[in-house]
């Protein structure tokens, strides 16, 4: 059976339970009150609003669906510091001869634009375990690449 632990921060698991909230208390009972309302104006082979309400049903149903499973199976990231990276270390690392600083988070959380990398990624996955001084060869798709971990935050 897979891993099915979602790494996330507080922040994210309220931010998830409040969408979830807001689908089952407001946006589905609206929908259904637009599907009724359309059901009312007969032939609903050609209503395109009745059509548009069913799947707009659909989408949010599934949404509520994914987001119990997010939210039952959530383990809220630990904030304690550690000589070893772990999900939530804040890392600076010399690649290329750059300095760069990544956060390791849950794959819900992830954005790597701003330095947010998941557990999960190739990346990720290799500074996990690893402690300040290490250098690690990462077989990305842009090819090998040497990081050495500078410090862990």
């Amino acid at each position: 059976m897979t891993n099915d632990i979602q790494y996330m921060s507080q922040q994210k698991l309220e931010n998830l339970k409040e969408e979830m909230g807001h689908l089952k208390n407001v946006k589905i009972p609206t929908i259904a009150k637009r599907i009724d309302e359309a059901k009312q104006m007969g032939d609903l082979s050609e209503n395109a609003e009745y059509h548009a309400a069913r799947d707009e049903m659909v989408w949010a149903k599934s949404r509520v669906i994914e987001l119990g499973h997010l939210i039952d199976n959530s383990e809220i990231i630990s904030e304690e510091k550690s000589d070893y990276v772990q999900i939530g270390s804040t890392i600076v690392v010399k690649v290329n001869g750059k300095e760069k600083e990544y956060t390791i988070v849950g794959a819900q959380e992830a954005d790597p634009i701003t330095g947010k990398i998941s557990n999960e990624s190739p990346l990720g996955s290799a500074f996990l375990g690893r402690k300040k001084k290490e250098e690690i060869q990462v077989d990305l798709p842009a090819g090998v690449q040497v990081y050495k971990i500078l410090e862990i935050k």
